[in-house]
C-alpha cells in the first residue's frame, strides 16, 4: 500500500470535495488519459487505471469514508481494519473495469460495443480580423488553417495498401467483452472495452506508413470564405464539414470563424448605425449653410440651419451599414463640434469685438437665462 498515489492527489482535488467536484475532476482525468488518445502510451494506460481506481473509491460514500479514515490499509481486507467489515473487501476487485461512462466522450454511451461506431468530428474554430469597411460592404477572405482529415492513402483504415483491417478475433467485432469480476457484491459479469482493438472491434496487422496506422493525418488547408455585408464584431461564420475528420467513418466537424473588426478613424458603429464627430467653425454654427458629412460610400453634402448649436447631433437616413441578408441600412448619426480658432489676426480680433459689441443679449437667449438663475440665487443667500 506504500506505493499507492493519494486518491485525492490522483484526481487534483483537495480533501473533502463534494460528489460533483469528484465527478468533473474524474471526468476530465480520464477523457486526458484515455487509451484511444494515446495508442500504445503504456504510462497514459497506468494513469487512466488509476484515475478509475481513484474515482470507485471516492465516489462511493461507504468506501470514501473509510478511506478517509483508514486510507488504503482500510480498503484492504487483509489488515484487519473497517474494509474487512463489507463481504470480501476489495480483494480482487479490477477497479480499472468499472463502468464505461467515458464513452460519452467518443460519440457513445453504455457499453463498449458501441465505441466503434461512427463518430462525429470535432468542431474548429478560427478568428479573423477585417477592417471597418470590410465588414460593412462584405468581402471575400482567403483563410488557411490546420484540421484532421481522413488518410489519403489508406482512407482512414489504418492499414497499408494492399491490405485492410481484420475482425478483432478477441471481441469478433463488436469492441467490447464479457468480463467475469469479484465484487462486494459477489461475482458479477459486465461489458468492458476489447484492449485488443482498444474498442475498435478491428485490428491492423500492417500499419499505413503515411499515418502509423492511425488512418488521419494532420494537414493544412486554405479556403476562399465570403463575408458577409454588415456582419458585426464577434460575428460567427459556420462552414459546415471543415472541422476534423469524425472516428470509425462519421462525419466531419464545422468550422467557425470569428470576426473582429479593426476600429475607424472617423466612424464609430452601434448596431447597424454609424456615428461620428465634424468640426465646424464659429460662423458656420451662427449662419449656417452647407457642410460637408463623411460616410462609408463618400462626402455628403448636408445644410445645417443657422443658429445651430455646438454638440447638436443631425441624422442621415439609410447611410449607415447594411443590415446581414437584407436590403435595409441602417443611419448616419453626426455631432458638429465648435473648433475655436486660434492665433487670429489684430484685424480678426478687431472685427470680433466688433461683432461682439453689435450682438445683444437676446442673441444669447441660454446665456441669459443662466445669468437670471445667478440672480436669482444670490438673492436667495442674502
Amino acid at each position: 500500500m506504500a506505493d499507492k498515489r493519494d486518491y485525492y492527489e490522483v484526481l487534483g482535488i483537495d480533501k473533502g470535495a463534494d460528489a460533483e467536484t469528484i465527478k468533473k475532476a474524474y471526468r476530465k482525468m480520464a477523457k486526458q488519459y484515455h487509451p484511444d488518445l494515446h495508442p500504445g502510451d503504456a504510462d497514459a494506460e497506468a494513469m487512466f487505471k488509476e484515475v478509475n481506481e481513484a474515482y470507485a473509491v471516492l465516489s462511493d460514500d461507504e468506501k470514501k469514508q473509510i478511506y478517509d479514515q483508514y486510507g488504503h490499509e482500510g480498503l484492504d481486507p487483509s489488515s484487519g481494519m473497517g474494509g474487512g467489515g463489507f463481504g470480501g473487501g476489495f480483494g480482487g476487485f479490477d477497479f480499472g473495469d468499472l463502468g464505461d461512462i467515458f464513452g460519452s466522450f467518443f460519440g457513445g454511451g453504455g457499453g463498449g460495443s458501441r465505441r466503434n461506431a461512427p463518430q462525429r468530428g470535432e468542431d474548429l474554430s478560427l478568428r479573423l480580423t477585417l477592417t471597418f469597411e470590410e465588414a460593412a460592404f462584405g468581402c471575400k477572405k482567403e483563410i488557411n488553417y490546420s484540421r484532421i482529415e481522413a488518410c489519403g492513402e489508406c482512407a482512414g483504415s489504418g492499414a497499408a495498401k494492399g491490405t485492410s483491417p481484420e475482425t478483432c478475433s478477441r471481441c469478433r467485432g463488436t469492441g467490447s467483452v464479457t468480463v467475469t469480476q469479484r465484487t462486494m457484491f459477489g461475482m458479477m459479469q459486465s461489458q468492458k472495452q476489447c484492449e485488443a482493438c482498444r474498442g475498435r472491434g478491428k485490428t491492423v496487422k500492417t500499419p499505413c506508413k503515411n499515418c502509423n496506422g492511425k488512418g488521419y493525418v494532420k494537414l493544412s488547408k486554405r479556403l476562399d470564405v465570403s463575408i458577409p455585408a454588415g456582419i458585426d464584431n464577434g460575428g460567427r461564420i459556420c462552414l459546415r464539414g471543415q472541422g476534423n475528420a469524425g472516428a470509425n467513418g462519421g462525419s466531419y466537424g464545422d468550422l467557425y470563424i470569428i470576426v473582429a473588426i479593426r476600429p475607424h478613424d472617423i466612424f464609430e458603429r452601434e448596431n447597424y448605425n454609424i456615428k461620428c464627430e465634424i468640426p465646424v467653425s464659429y460662423s458656420e454654427l451662427v449662419l449656417g449653410g452647407e457642410i460637408e458629412v463623411p460616410s462609408l460610400e463618400g462626402m455628403l453634402k448636408y445644410s445645417i440651419p443657422e443658429g445651430t448649436q455646438s454638440g447638436t447631433r443631425f441624422v442621415i437616413r439609410g447611410k449607415g451599414i447594411t443590415k446581414v441578408n437584407s436590403r435595409e441600412h441602417g443611419d448616419l448619426y453626426f455631432t458638429v463640434i465648435l473648433e475655436t480658432p486660434k492665433n487670429l489676426s489684430q484685424e480678426a480680433k478687431e472685427a470680433l469685438r466688433h461683432f461682439a459689441e453689435l450682438c445683444e443679449n437676446t442673441n444669447y437667449t441660454k446665456r441669459q437665462r443662466f445669468m437670471d438663475k445667478l440672480a436669482n440665487l444670490f438673492k436667495k443667500n442674502k
